[in-house]
């Protein structure tokens, strides 16, 4: 994957499945990071912290 996580994009997502949809922290997150193209919430945690590390941004 080439895009960078959007990570606005992915906590409004998963607030809005959390408290409007019902759904779990985690399955709210699950939702929001497929919804960017990652498998799930620790794919996309995981490419964003690769991206940081690598990157060398605070």
């Amino acid at each position: 994957m080439n895009r960078l996580p959007d990570i606005d994009a992915f906590e409004e997502r998963a607030a809005i499945a959390e408290y409007d949809g019902g759904l779990s922290r985690e399955e709210a997150e699950d939702l929001a990071a497929r919804a960017q193209g990652y498998r799930d919430r620790h794919h996309y945690w995981e490419v964003l912290a690769d991206y940081v590390i690598r990157s060398g941004r605070p």
